[in-house]
């Protein structure tokens, strides 16, 4: 992704907290982020007990003494800016591929949202150095490992702190990448008018004490989840009326009265609306010797229903995470500093893992349908592949094994992260989260969802126009107009990748929705 004009929306960070919609303004779009007046004075004033701590006799974890396995070791005063920057510059110990651009930035922005609620002790100076990092669309480099979802995401974080202190590596608005063997990141800093920041005593650890990246990257994920199950319900209405199924079991009395799932009773209304008035359902009700549909058609809300259901319970999790202050130790109200185990990534790590067997198991059943749609001896009567000249064209035979190996990888995806647990810090830490990780892979599974979504759409919308003269439905109609602008139907073999992705692309733009609830109103 690469950087875009700021959003006109002002996102406002104050000690009150902010919304999963704030994240995910600021990460994809950019939005100005502006620190309230009174988290600047509750900053300050939380400071000013760190202070008095940093001059006390008795030893202090992260503002007086080392870090992990070295928490016994005392520091003399004169040293501690020294044990900030080391902190951080031995903790930006990640690798690989650099992430994403919007995972950097959600996770900045739900770091500087805990700063600024005033229990982690920094001073004002820094978590207003984090947002000018953020409004002037400059973005550390973050590296694909290094966190174990325990004591926070500590190498990620510790690569956007390396950039306030004018060290690291960072692209810049236009992509330009700083640090490393080019131009020093303060040099990009100053560029902005941003000044670098001398760490003062526990600030260094308060920057990096937290699972602001696990929880960026699940918020993400819930925002794609939630538009990508009502176009699995688009996708799946259209393979019904490509292969002449029933819109009978999709009727609301089966679902929210007999089986009272609220995510069960959304998709069924939504296939429900979206067949209303479909001829190509309507032309079997008569002498049809079918008595069931096949499971992918019939039970599709069932699936996407426990999956818009999990989907639910994790937004309810990561609603809690994002009321939370992560940080150890943390400044409580009556100004105590206090050693705690919040930083303990195991909450969002479980609900993420719960998302990537989700997104696993709709991609499957979409699949599944797209199979069928393919092979003449379960088709109802369209060609084999959907070829226009079965033989000599191999039509989306090919296409089906593209969704084949997505759907095989993200079932292998959806082997859980969080049962791992690798201890580290010289067995200080011995139980981790891996929660990172969980996020990672079910980024990679919500993009192979959308794929299996996009190469469906291309099949049912086939399938369709092989089944002329019938028609579809008003919904079917809409979704078909807009994709024929760009994906043409059948005919002759060509190559087909391009079409996959437009079709992916359309999915991803949120075209097809709209299409579809153009002719049947807002869909769940």
């Amino acid at each position: 992704m690469t950087a875009e004009t700021l959003e006109t929306r002002e996102v406002l960070l104050s000690v009150a907290g902010t919304t999963a919609e704030d994240v995910i303004a600021v990460a994809r779009r950019n939005a100005k982020v502006t620190l309230t007046p009174e988290a600047l004075q509750t900053v300050a004033r939380v400071r000013a007990h760190i202070d008095e701590l940093a001059h006390s006799d008795v030893p202090a974890y992260g503002i007086s003494t080392g870090f992990g396995a070295l928490a016994n070791r005392h520091i003399p005063a004169d040293q501690r800016t020294q044990l900030q920057k080391s902190l951080i510059r031995s903790h930006a110990a990640g690798m690989g591929p650099a992430v994403e651009r919007e995972v950097v930035r959600a996770l900045m922005f739900l770091r500087a949202r805990t700063l600024a609620s005033g229990r982690t002790g920094v001073r004002p100076v820094v978590v207003q150095t984090m947002v000018d990092v953020l409004n002037a669309g400059i973005t550390p480099v973050v590296r694909e490992f290094g966190s174990l979802g325990c004591s926070g995401d500590l190498a990620p974080l510790s690569h956007c702190a390396l950039v306030l202190m004018g060290e690291g590596e960072a692209t810049g608005p236009d992509g330009t990448l700083f640090g490393g063997s080019g131009r020093p990141v303060a040099d990009l800093l100053a560029e902005h008018g941003i000044e670098p920041v001398l760490l003062a005593e526990k600030e260094g650890l308060a920057l990096i004490n937290g699972t602001d990246g696990m929880l960026g990257m699940l918020l993400m994920a819930i925002a794609d989840l939630r538009e990508l199950m009502t176009t699995a319900d688009i996708t799946a209405a259209l393979s019904v009326e490509g292969l002449l199924g029933t819109d009978q079991v999709f009727r609301p009395e089966l679902h929210a009265a007999l089986r009272p799932h609220p995510g069960q009773a959304a998709s069924a209304d939504n296939m429900f609306r979206v067949l209303s008035d479909s001829p190509m359902v309507a032309s079997h009700r008569v002498g049809d010797s079918r008595v069931q549909d096949a499971y992918s058609l019939r039970c599709a809300p069932q699936v996407a229903g426990a999956a818009r259901d999990t989907v639910d319970h994790a937004f309810l999790v990561a609603t809690r995470e994002l009321a939370a202050t992560i940080d150890n130790p943390v400044v409580l109200p009556d100004g105590r500093v206090s050693s705690n185990g919040n930083f303990h990534g195991a909450p969002v790590a479980y609900v993420l893992d719960f998302l990537a067997i989700v997104a696993a198991d709709v991609a499957s059943i979409a699949e599944r349908r797209t199979d069928r749609m393919l092979d003449p001896a379960r088709s109802h009567g369209l060609p084999a592949f959907l070829a226009g000249d079965p033989g000599v064209d191999s039509g989306l035979m090919i296409a089906q094994y593209t969704q084949a190996g997505l759907v095989s990888d993200s079932k292998r995806l959806a082997v859980p992260a969080s049962v791992d647990s690798i201890p580290s810090s010289a067995m200080q830490e011995d139980h981790v989260s891996m929660g990172w990780h969980a996020a990672r892979k079910l980024r990679s599974s919500v993009e192979n969802l959308r794929r299996v979504l996009a190469i469906e759409l291309v099949a049912a919308a086939r399938a369709i126009d092989m089944r002329a003269p019938l028609q579809p439905g008003p919904a079917g109609a809409a979704v078909l107009a807009v994709l024929r602008e760009t994906v043409a139907g059948a005919g002759a073999d060509r190559f087909l990748s391009p079409e996959l992705n437009e079709a992916d692309r359309l999915i991803a733009s949120g075209a097809i929705r709209a299409a579809a609830e153009s002719a049947v109103g807002p869909l769940h």
